[in-house]
């Protein structure tokens, strides 16, 4: 294969990444995760997964200073690399959940949230009072046999007014039709004034492609996008 394809990534990554996007059910993706949390951080580092540095740049960026005393939720947490991320920019008070015990179980190892509870999003509710949140990340989670998009108002909820919310998801081809999807999901909050985009800024080199189709125009990478959207400080009241 043509170097920096998907096809120059090791067999046995390819096939974990692979496996986790074709699960079925949502039990099945669960288990897989657990098994995989072992050397995650290393297939992610074989991919050149940029998401999670980009999505805490983009998040730092937007946020008033300072960050210390900021509470984030990270949602969809995985080993930690997004905290990793956000810690290195000066946020030091962060929550995150999973629904996945393997992945938690890294989370914790890295001493750098305080608190993680297990949640399944789309199914589960938030496990956070309403109005909690200065700031809600989902990295990596919105995609094609991931987190529904539904989800979005359970975010917004657990969000302060005038928070920020931190989300992306791929744009590689087999995630064309969930992207349109949450495209559409998002404009719609927008339209009711639940939030207003800050960013939409679209990345070509988000990670390595793991075959040829998904690669995105022979580049041997994949494309996505970081949004940043904030919470509207008070509920827009339509005229009678």
């Amino acid at each position: 294969a043509a170097s920096g394809t998907g096809m120059g990534l090791p067999a046995a990554v390819r096939g974990r990444v692979a496996a986790v996007h074709r699960s079925s059910t949502l039990s099945e993706r669960l288990r897989l995760y657990d098994g995989w949390a072992a050397c995650y951080e290393q297939d992610v580092a074989a991919l050149e997964y940029r998401a999670p540095h980009l999505a805490a740049a983009s998040l730092a960026f937007t946020f008033p200073a300072p960050h210390a005393g900021a509470r984030l939720l990270d949602v969809a947490c995985g080993t930690g690399l997004v905290a990793w991320e956000l810690h290195r920019r000066g946020f030091r008070c962060l929550h995150g959940v999973d629904g996945s015990a393997g992945m938690l179980e890294r989370a914790r190892s890295t001493g750098l949230y305080q608190e993680l509870r297990l949640c399944v999003l789309g199914r589960d509710p938030l496990p956070a009072p309403s109005e909690h949140y200065d700031a809600v990340t989902v990295v990596g989670a919105l995609g094609e046999g991931q987190v529904p998009s539904t989800v979005l108002p359970e975010l917004l909820r657990v969000t302060k007014p005038g928070g920020f919310l931190c989300l992306t998801t791929r744009s590689n081809p087999s995630n064309q039709r969930y992207k349109a999807e949450l495209e559409a999901a998002l404009e719609q909050l927008e339209r009711s004034r639940a939030w207003q985009k800050l960013l939409a800024q679209e990345v070509e080199y988000w990670e390595r492609a793991t075959s040829e189709e998904e690669s995105t125009q022979g580049t041997g990478y994949i494309s996505g996008v970081v949004y940043i959207y904030q919470k509207c400080p008070v509920p827009h009241l339509k005229e009678s």
